[in-house]
C-alpha cells in the first residue's frame, strides 16, 4: 500500500514539472526551425510533431507531450549534424 501511495504522489508531483517543460521545448523547436535550413518534408515532420506535442500539452498529457517534442528536437539535431 505504501508503494502505491508513493507512486501516486510521485506522479502528482511530476506532472506540474513536465507541464512547465512543454512550452520550453516548443520554443526550442521554433527557434531551431527559424535558423536551420531544412528540406520541406523534414520541416513538415518536425512541425507535425511540434503541433502534436502542443495538443498533448493543452490536454494535460504532459509526459506524452515531452516525448513527442523530444522526437522533434532529435530530428532537428540530426538535420543540423548532416551537411546540406
Amino acid at each position: 500500500m505504501r508503494y502505491l501511495f508513493a507512486l501516486l504522489l510521485t506522479a502528482l508531483l511530476a506532472s506540474p514539472a513536465l507541464a512547465h517543460q512543454c512550452p520550453t521545448l516548443i520554443s526550442q523547436i521554433d527557434r531551431q526551425l527559424e535558423t536551420l535550413s531544412l528540406d520541406p518534408e523534414l520541416r513538415e515532420d518536425v512541425l507535425a510533431l511540434r503541433d502534436e506535442g502542443d495538443v498533448y500539452h493543452r490536454q494535460g498529457k504532459h509526459s506524452e507531450a515531452v516525448q513527442v517534442l523530444n522526437e522533434a528536437l532529435e530530428l532537428l539535431k540530426e538535420a543540423a549534424r548532416t551537411p546540406s
